[in-house]
């Protein structure tokens, strides 16, 4: 049951964050929230990479379950977009090969995975490719995402 918009409390999501090597995983982030987020696809960017997921899903040998959860058949869900405005936190999509070197090596749980940023520059695996396997739910993926968000996560510098 959704709230009234009135309802719902307009704060930054609170996020706990901690260093990999650290045992202790209850050290909360000082700032209280990522700064950013970073939804990456299973699949590459442009022309030709769009192109291969979609003969690869056609024939059943590529899967992506963060693009079922953002897409219809046909365009963007307008699920996702009032999902990413109800957020809070800035959410950014982006496909395998248009990633940074720091964001590529945060996906240390592979792809599609939802990473974190925290305002000192650490990344935190949010959601790994088994957490999204959500039957392209919007509301399955927003439920599961602010619950990470209130749980303590594995951060990388």
């Amino acid at each position: 049951v959704a709230l009234p918009r009135s309802v719902v409390p307009r704060r930054a999501p609170r996020a706990v964050c901690v260093d990999d090597d650290r045992v202790d995983r209850s050290e909360p982030l000082a700032d209280g929230g990522f700064v950013e987020l970073l939804a990456v696809y299973d699949a590459d960017g442009g022309l030709v990479g769009e192109a291969r997921y979609v003969v690869g899903h056609l024939l059943g040998t590529a899967h992506c379950s963060l693009c079922e959860i953002t897409h219809s058949p046909l365009r963007r869900k307008p699920a996702w977009d009032a999902m990413v405005r109800r957020l809070g936190t800035p959410l950014r999509v982006v496909h395998r090969n248009e990633r940074t070197a720091s964001e590529a090596a945060a996906c240390t749980a592979g792809t599609p995975t939802v990473l974190g940023r925290t305002a000192d520059g650490r990344w935190c695996v949010l959601m790994t490719p088994a957490d999204l396997e959500l039957a392209g739910s919007v509301e399955a993926f927003e439920q599961r995402l602010r619950h990470r968000l209130a749980q303590p996560v594995p951060c990388r510098a």
